[in-house]
Formats: structure tokens, C-alpha cells, sequence
């Protein structure tokens, strides 16, 4: 699968994942910053995006699009970013892959099963009836019904887009996401370990990455660090980017 990316800079190559429901573009200030010192490639996944849909929708298809995407560019190793789904894809990666992977850096995520908490997302969208809608607005007032949070509402309608004739679509496969949502709940049932400079990176108010999973998570990256950035949740790169670039680079730079 070819999947759509933006890149920035030049030096090492830094590939960037998004979560579910994401973009690349959610990244892109953070990409440019990164790209002062880093060939940044910050990815659309499969079903998100400018990338292709496909019914295929689970951690194994996605870290195979990695590492065809890194085979098809040459690139014979790299530094690797992922937010929460996007996290868990580097951390397969990484454990599939170990020689690619310089160093490893996963947002607000655990490599455990989760329990599933978009059900209310999923109604919401569900509920949106495009050919209706003459607006953002309309899109923002409709979806208010089931998430009365402004930031997740805006954070969601990035994937609404027009068409030619006017009408909206959206650009992630809403159906794909949702019939395969249980694969993105999944833990990890792979063995070995990835033994190389690893940080996991908490916000501080979430409750996707707890002080327990660090015994989960040195089993399969023993090196692994983890900082907690205060007054953040599960968007904790959207919510404090400075602090966050900070503690990226400075880990990227030493390890």
C-alpha cells in the first residue's frame, strides 16, 4: 500500500504515526519543527487520511505498510515516533523489525489490550447525515448532540471534506475503522525484545498509559524511559508541542 506523506528537512529520517481518527496533518507543526533537525516523514495511515482505504485494518497490515514504505525509499534505518494507535504500530514495528528502528518513541499508549471507549465517536459520526449538511457548522451543532467536547469534535471533523459538487464525504473509511475497531484494542502476541533507547511519553491527566504498564512494557523494551509532561491528556503533543518537542529532540540527540 502506498500511503500519503508529507516530509520535512534533512538529516536522519524520523517517520511519525498518528492515532486513530487522525492525520499527518495533526502533526505538522511538530514535523516542521522536528525537520530543523530531521528527515521527517509524517504519514497518513491506511483508512485515514489521503492514504488508501482498504478492509484490512489491523497492526500487522500497518506495520508491513512501514516497512514497505522504508524498503521502497531505501531508508535502512530510522528513528520512529507513534501516537497512541500510531504507537502501537511503532512498537510492532520496532519488536518485527528491530534492525530498522534507531531509537523508539511511543505517546500515551501501552502495549496492552484496551477496553473500547469510542462508542460515543462512532454514534456521532454515524449520526452526521452528509448529504444534508451545508456546513461545517451544521457538521460541528449535529455532532454536539453526542460529544460535547469542542477540541475532540474539531479534532474529528479534519476528516470531513468536500467534494467537487459541494457535497461532504469523509475522508476516513468510517466503516472500515468501525468494523475492525477490535483489532485496535488489541495487546501484543509477539516474543522477543527491542533493546535499543526507547522513551514512552504520558500525559499526565490521561488514563491510557499508567505507572503499572512500565512492568509490561521493560518485558519487551527493556531500555524503555518514561516522562510525564504535566496538565496534558492523551493529546499531550497538541496540548504542551513545546515541552514535547523538547523532550523529543533532546532523547532523539543523546538516546
Amino acid at each position: 500500500m502506498h500511503l500519503h506523506y508529507e516530509t520535512y528537512g534533512q538529516g536522519h529520517p524520523l517517520l511519525i504515526l498518528h492515532g486513530l481518527f487522525g492525520t499527518q496533518e495533526n502533526w505538522r507543526t511538530l514535523s516542521k519543527a522536528f525537520g530543523q533537525q530531521f528527515h521527517v516523514f509524517a504519514f497518513d495511515q491506511r483508512n485515514h487520511g489521503r492514504s488508501p482505504h482498504s478492509d484490512v485494518f489491523t497492526y500487522e497490515a500497518m506495520t508491513e505498510d512501514l516497512h514497505e514504505f522504508m524498503q521502497e525509499h531505501r531508508l535502512t534505518s530510522a528513528h520512529v515516533l507513534g501516537h497512541s494507535m500510531g504507537g502501537k504500530v511503532a512498537m510492532r514495528f520496532a519488536l518485527t523489525y528491530p534492525d530498522l528502528v534507531d531509537t523508539l518513541v511511543v505517546v500515551d499508549i501501552a502495549p496492552k489490550v484496551y477496553p473500547p471507549g469510542h462508542d460515543d465517536v462512532f454514534a456521532g459520526l454515524y449520526a452526521l447525515d452528509l448529504p444534508t449538511l451545508r456546513s461545517r457548522q451544521d457538521a460541528d451543532a449535529a455532532l454536539a448532540q453526542h460529544l460535547p467536547d469542542l477540541a475532540l469534535r474539531q479534532f474529528l471533523l479534519k476528516n470531513l471534506e468536500r467534494t467537487e459538487s459541494g457535497a461532504f464525504r469523509w475522508r476516513i473509511n468510517l466503516d472500515g475503522i468501525r468494523d475492525n475497531y477490535h483489532e485496535m484494542l488489541k495487546g501484543f502476541d509477539l516474543t522477543g525484545t527491542y533493546t535499543k533507547p526507547t522513551l514512552f511519553i504520558k500525559g499526565a491527566d490521561s488514563g491510557y498509559l499508567k505507572d503499572d504498564d512500565l512492568v509490561t512494557i521493560r518485558e519487551l523494551f527493556p531500555q524503555a524511559r518514561l516522562v510525564t509532561i504535566p496538565n496534558t491528556g492523551h493529546w499531550v503533543h497538541a496540548e504542551a508541542p513545546r515541552e514535547f518537542a523538547r523532550i523529543v529532540s533532546e532523547f532523539l540527540e543523546n538516546g
